[in-house]
C-alpha cells in the first residue's frame, strides 16, 4: 500500500503543497500520468482548511483515493463538489474524525442504536480545550496562526477545528440527525477574528434535543472529548482522555463499566448476539491500553480495506460505521454553516440544509 501526503510549504502556510510517494518519490505532476498499477493507492490530506479542496479534487479525477482531515473544505459549494465528483467516480473518500476510530466509540455505536438504553432524549457532545487560551497566535504559532484565519480556517474557528468533532460523535454514536440549531459562537480573547467559544442547542430528528459544544480557552483543558447520551431506559457516557472505557448508568442496578477487550456478550446487559467484528477488533489484551494512535491506525485500516476492494474493481460503499464519509464531512460543512447563521442572528433557530 503506497500512500502519499499532502502538507503545507513554507513558513507562511501559502497557497502551495507537493505531494511525493513514500516510495518513489515521484511529484505529483507526475503521478496523474502513471499507469494504474504505480499510482498511489491514497492521498493523506493533513493541510489547513483552505487547501483540502483542490488537492482531493485532483487525487479523485486521477483515480486516486482521499483520506482528508476534517473540517472537509471551506464552504457547502466546495462540500458538494467533493460528495458530487466521488459518488461519479465511485473514488473511495475518507474525512479524519479519528475518536471513531476508538473501539468504546464503536461498542457505544451499538449500545446506543440497539436501543439498550431506550430512545434518545438527550445528548450532551463536547469538545473543550484551553491551548487558544491566549493570543498565541501573535507569537508566530503556525497550528494557530491559520486557525484563526477566515481566509484559512473558514467562517468558524473553533467551531470548524474541533466543534465538527462533536458532532461527528454525536452523529456515529445516535445514529440521529441534527435538524435545527441555535447557536452562539463568541469570541474571548480580543481581537481575534474567529470564535474560540462554540454552543449550539439542537433540535435532533428524533424530536430529542442536544447540546453540541467546543471551547479553546479553558485554561487547563487538553483535548477533553465525551459524550453523555441520555436514554429512556438509562444513559452512556463516554471520555476521550480515558479512552479505554465507556460507563452504563442504568435504574436501580450499580454503574456497568466496560473496559475495551473485555465486556462480555450476553452479561444481563449486552445481548449474546453483539456483532463478531466488532468484539474481534481489539488488537491487544484488555490492560494494555490503546490509545490516540491507535484509533487513527483503526481508521486507516479500514479504509485500506476499501481501498483494496475498490482497486480489485469492487464497488465499494460506506456506510459510516468504520471512519466517515465524503458525506459526513458535507454534513460537518452544513453544520458550520448554519450555526454561523443562527449566531448572527442572535442564536435565532435555523434549519439544517436538506441532505443531498
Amino acid at each position: 500500500m503506497v500512500v502519499a501526503g499532502c502538507g503545507p510549504m513554507g513558513t507562511g502556510m501559502e497557497e502551495t503543497y507537493q505531494l511525493t510517494s513514500a516510495l518513489t518519490h515521484v511529484p505529483w505532476g507526475k503521478h496523474v500520468a502513471l499507469p494504474d498499477a504505480e499510482k498511489l493507492d491514497y492521498l493523506l490530506i493533513v493541510t489547513p482548511n483552505h487547501v483540502h479542496y483542490d488537492p482531493a479534487m485532483k487525487a479523485m479525477k486521477a483515480g486516486i483515493a482521499v483520506f482528508c482531515e476534517k473540517p472537509l473544505c471551506l464552504t457547502l459549494k466546495e462540500a458538494a463538489d467533493l460528495v458530487e465528483t466521488s459518488r461519479r467516480l465511485g473514488v473511495p473518500f475518507c474525512v479524519a474524525h479519528t475518536y471513531l476510530g476508538h473501539w468504546t466509540s464503536r461498542l457505544a455505536r451499538y449500545v446506543v442504536r440497539r436501543g439498550l438504553i431506550g430512545d434518545v432524549r438527550w445528548v450532551d457532545s463536547y469538545y473543550i480545550q484551553g491551548w487558544l487560551a491566549t493570543k498565541v497566535e501573535d507569537t508566530g504559532q503556525q497550528q494557530a496562526s491559520w486557525r484563526v484565519d477566515p481566509k484559512r480556517a473558514g467562517g468558524s474557528g473553533c467551531g470548524g477545528d474541533i466543534g465538527t468533532h462533536a458532532l461527528m460523535q454525536l452523529r456515529y454514536v445516535t445514529g440521529l440527525e441534527v435538524a435545527e440549531v441555535s447557536a452562539q459562537l463568541e469570541t474571548f480573547v480580543q481581537g481575534r477574528l474567529l470564535d474560540d467559544h462554540f454552543t449550539v442547542y439542537c433540535r435532533l430528528g428524533n424530536g430529542g434535543r442536544a447540546l453540541v459544544r467546543a471551547s479553546q480557552i479553558c485554561i487547563g483543558q487538553k483535548n477533553n472529548l465525551g459524550i453523555t447520551v441520555a436514554g429512556t431506559k438509562g444513559t452512556l457516557e463516554w471520555e476521550q482522555e480515558d479512552p479505554e472505557r465507556l460507563t452504563i448508568l442504568l435504574p436501580g442496578q450499580p454503574d456497568r463499566v466496560y473496559w475495551r477487550g473485555a465486556a462480555t456478550p450476553g452479561d444481563g446487559f449486552l445481548p449474546k448476539d453483539v456483532p463478531a467484528d466488532l468484539m474481534a477488533e481489539p488488537t491487544i489484551p484488555s490492560g494494555h491500553p490503546e490509545a490516540f494512535h491507535d484509533a487513527f491506525a483503526r481508521l486507516h485500516r479500514c479504509f485500506e480495506a476499501d481501498v483494496r476492494k475498490w482497486k480489485a474493481g469492487k464497488k465499494v460503499t460506506a456506510d459510516g460505521s468504520k471512519y466517515a464519509s465524503v458525506d459526513d464531512g458535507w454534513t460537518g460543512i452544513a453544520f458550520l454553516e448554519t450555526c454561523v447563521k443562527s449566531s448572527r442572528k442572535k442564536g435565532a433557530w435555523t434549519a439544517m440544509p436538506k441532505a443531498i
